[in-house]
């Protein structure tokens, strides 16, 4: 019998996913994820992009893809994809609401293997201190 690691799925290689509960309303949460700041937070440094379906990128970090989907105050996906992965990963960011305050959850799959796995989870862990300090 062969054991699977921490992460991985039986049909989408690993997965991590990462969150924090911020003192913060919903509204509050997904303007800021949304605005410039935030977007350059989560995305690296982009030219300007509006968070809608369809919008293609390109970092200066060396990350492309395309946003699939948004659902206003609820989630973001896209693809997600680093200069030297073979093949593109799945992101998706969520804003979940808790009476006053608001979880902002990065849940990213289709990660080849576990030590990208776990470079994406200090990236992601990283990311959430940076918004929680920023709030």
């Amino acid at each position: 019998m062969v054991s699977k690691q921490v992460g991985q799925t039986v049909s989408s290689g690993f997965q991590v996913g990462v969150r924090r509960t911020l003192p913060i309303a919903l509204e509050e949460a997904w303007a800021f994820i949304t605005s410039s700041k935030g977007i350059a937070m989560w995305l690296g440094d982009v030219e300007a992009i509006a968070v809608e379906k369809g919008r293609h990128y390109q970092s200066k970090e060396g990350i492309s893809g395309e946003i699939t989907t948004v659902n206003p105050r609820e989630n973001i996906r896209l693809t997600w994809k680093k200069a030297d992965w073979d093949k593109p990963s799945i992101v998706q960011i969520r804003t979940i609401p808790s009476g006053a305050k608001t979880t902002i959850s990065f849940h990213q799959e289709k990660l080849a293997h576990a030590e990208i796995r776990d470079e994406m989870k200090a990236h992601w862990e990283t990311v959430l201190d940076r918004v929680k300090a920023s709030i």
